[in-house]
């Protein structure tokens, strides 16, 4: 696995400016601030589905064993 140094950071930012201009940069950075966020609120709500959705199995799976005794 590869380390990103400092040097790599800089050149990533310098390439940054050259292609997006300095003005843009702040807006961009908002939009991927954004972006991450609604990635996160989705994937939280995924998650949330996804552990309702074990918890009904479950619960259906224990009123199968209490009928079936």
């Amino acid at each position: 696995m590869t380390v990103v140094g400092p040097e790599i950071i800089i050149l990533i930012i310098v390439v940054g400016v050259l292609i997006f201009g300095a003005k843009k940069i702040p807006q961009l950075a908002k939009t991927f601030g954004k972006a991450k966020g609604e990635f996160e609120k989705g994937k939280m709500e995924a998650d949330k589905e996804l552990k309702d959705f074990k918890d009904e199995i479950d619960n259906v799976a224990k009123d199968k064993e209490v009928k079936s005794d």
